[in-house]
């Protein structure tokens, strides 16, 4: 493995890295790891960042949104004609 030293990181990025860090409760070290694994889409871990979305609604939320989203499913025949 190799070690990465990165200077002169712009505090606002600085300042982004500890609340994913946090929000991760990963280490630095690790959330940099992670966070460039999955941005350079190395080993096939490329993502559109939903995955933090996954599995995040009750039974209840996910039917609700079901039921308002149902027609999206329905063919108007007349514009097929």
């Amino acid at each position: 493995m190799r070690t990465l030293t990165v200077r002169n990181l712009p505090a606002p990025l600085a300042d982004a890295l500890e609340r994913e860090k946090r929000r991760r409760g990963t280490s630095l070290n690790q959330t940099v790891i992670d966070l460039l694994t999955q941005s350079l889409g190395v080993h096939g871990t490329r993502s559109n960042g939903l995955a933090a979305f996954g599995g995040t609604w009750t039974k209840e939320e996910a039917d609700e949104f079901d039921r308002a989203v149902a027609f999206l499913g329905e063919i108007d025949e007349e514009m097929w004609r």
